[in-house]
């Protein structure tokens, strides 16, 4: 699968989703339709947004259910009529390429307690993703799944990937370290076998299929820094370098992080959490 992400004129903001810590909104493109679009100027930043575009591609490359993606342009007058001073500087800050997730009108957000029909393997297959890539963000009581047309979607994947932040801190250690967060997963009680689900998902994610995503990141995405700070790299393409060897280097041998989400999965199966552990 050759992924791909169209670009989009953003033409009108419609509505500020504001349970998002990101505050992203539902957006109307020229002939794209509505994205709910997270943008670099918020407080997460660009790292956020190239989380998206990492996580979210491979999720789709993984044939897990989870909106298209596009990047979508912001120019400098949009969001101009706008009265709230927050969102106005957010816009303000983000003239130039953001991130935008296809709009599902109508979708719910999943109800853990609700909606209990999960397939066993998609369960384990999301489970693997995002001990994988180090979703903090996917629990009961922020599940960032949306249900739609009959079946679950994934949602919001900015908290991913938080090596990033710091990448003076990455080494071949940190790339091969477990991920404990992922007893906390939502879909664990749902989840089959953890390690199956790495047989059938780690063949599929190829040092092509990475460098194939990596190279879908803005330029200007990956040099992206806070007022006064330095990027990272001295260049784009040693960004994406180091992004390919952490990923190469998370896959090899026997991952930690297999091993740790099955222990998860078997210990949140025999001990369930309570129907009052999943209020939000």
């Amino acid at each position: 699968m050759n992924p791909s992400l169209p670009t989009y004129q953003a033409t009108r903001y419609l509505t500020p989703l504001r349970e998002g810590g990101s505050l992203p909104a539902i957006v109307d493109t020229e002939d794209g339709g509505m994205f709910v679009a997270k943008f670099r100027g918020a407080g997460q930043g660009a790292k956020a947004l190239i989380a998206e575009i990492i996580v979210g591609s491979l999720a789709t490359a993984l044939q897990l259910p989870t909106p298209p993606l596009a990047l979508i342009q912001i120019g400098e007058s949009f969001g101009r009529t706008e009265p709230d001073s927050e969102i106005q500087d957010i816009l303000r800050g983000s003239v130039g390429a953001n991130v935008g997730a296809r709009y599902l009108e109508g979708a719910y957000n999943f109800d853990p307690v609700v909606i209990t029909d999960i397939d066993p393997e998609l369960a384990a297959n999301v489970v693997w993703l995002d001990a994988f890539a180090t979703n903090i963000d996917r629990t009961p009581r922020n599940p960032n799944m949306m249900f739609w047309n009959d079946r679950v979607w994934l949602i919001d994947h900015g908290a991913a990937l938080y090596f990033h932040h710091h990448w003076p801190g990455v080494t071949g250690a940190t790339s091969q370290s477990p991920f404990a967060p992922i007893r906390d997963h939502v879909l664990l009680p749902f989840a089959g076998s953890i390690a199956d689900a790495d047989q059938r998902l780690r063949g599929e994610c190829s040092p092509e299929l990475i460098a194939a995503i990596l190279a879908l990141i803005p330029d200007d995405l990956l040099m992206d820094a806070p007022s006064g700070v330095a990027p990272a790299f001295a260049s784009p393409q040693e960004n994406r370098l180091a992004y390919q060897q952490y990923f190469e280097q998370r896959l090899g041998g026997q991952p930690p992080f297999v091993s740790t989400a099955e222990e998860a999965r078997q210990l949140r199966q025999r001990q369930p959490l309570a129907a009052k552990e999943y209020r939000r």
